[in-house]
């Protein structure tokens, strides 16, 4: 499954990069697709570097000391020390709706943040199968992932956006056809939408198994994620949208919807999520 889900991003990313080369160069040859590089490079650089602190700004996230959380502090250096990685730095924001997140651009940079609502609602083993689950996302460099997938987004829209200002072929003949160039304005950051969630979606499967094998234990986070869906129902984002924000972080997304509304989740169903540690932890799944 591992391979499987590496595979899957390494391919949905490379559809993205498709998207941008064909797109650029059929509005405005290479002149747009280097336009909307330097651009979209330059804000996902920004963005990559100072991720951690845009994210427990935004939550409102104050750092603890261990002698303020000991339980907390034992269960991130245990699996810290499992997984043969440096301690992250933690953080507890002062919402209620029950969620998590990591960020930093590496293990050394990294930070690991709770809700007062997660540490109220779940066990000790459930809140470490969640700490498993935020730290698989640090040594998988997913916040790397998310930035090229977000560089090539933001590419692919901007190069749609910027269309009608390039010059597009050197006669009238060469010009593509109005109503293409319309579609394509439009359908091209749909479609990049789209598969950017695609990725996002399929790390946290991933972040799900890794978390999963360095616990060693699928069950406690397969109920910790029900438990934590359940109460992200009672507690919509629109109850606080420094939550919304930064959803894409969350291990359970606050943002629900499902149809066609899920091809543009950045999580998975939680019942799929469930099923799959479940699986996993019969041995059906490695």
């Amino acid at each position: 499954m591992k391979h499987h889900n590496g595979l899957k991003t390494a391919v949905l990313l490379g559809a993205m990069s498709a998207i941008v080369i064909a797109i650029g160069y059929a509005f405005g040859g290479s002149t747009g697709v280097v336009i909307a590089a330097v651009i979209a490079v330059g804000m996902n650089a920004y963005a990559y570097f100072n991720s951690d602190k845009i994210a427990l700004r935004t939550m409102r996230a104050r750092p603890v000391s261990e002698a303020e959380a000991p339980q907390l502090y034992g269960m991130v250096r245990e699996l810290a020390q499992r997984a043969g990685q440096p301690m992250p730095r933690l953080y507890v924001s002062p919402t209620m709706q029950p969620n998590a997140f990591a960020t930093g651009r590496n293990p050394q940079n990294a930070a690991v943040a709770v809700t007062e609502g997660i540490l109220h609602l779940l066990t000790p083993a459930e809140l470490r199968a969640v700490i498993g689950h935020e730290l698989s996302h640090v040594y998988n460099r997913d916040i790397l992932i998310s930035s090229v997938a977000g560089a090539l987004a933001s590419m692919i829209t901007m190069i749609a956006n910027l269309a009608i200002f390039l010059p597009l072929g050197s006669s009238d003949d060469d010009r593509p056809n109005p109503l293409v160039l319309l579609l394509t304005m439009i359908l091209g950051p749909v479609a990049a939408g789209m598969i950017q969630m695609a990725v996002s979606r399929s790390r946290e499967y991933e972040a799900d198994a890794d978390g999963a094998r360095l616990t060693g234990d699928p069950l406690a986070l397969a109920s910790a994620l029900e438990k934590i869906a359940a109460g992200v129902d009672r507690m919509p984002a629109r109850a606080d949208s420094r939550v919304a924000e930064q959803s894409h972080l969350m291990i359970e997304s606050p943002l629900r919807g499902g149809g066609l509304a899920g091809l543009f989740s950045t999580h998975p169903p939680t019942e799929q999520r469930v099923k799959r540690l479940r699986e996993m932890a019969r041995g059906v799944v490695r």
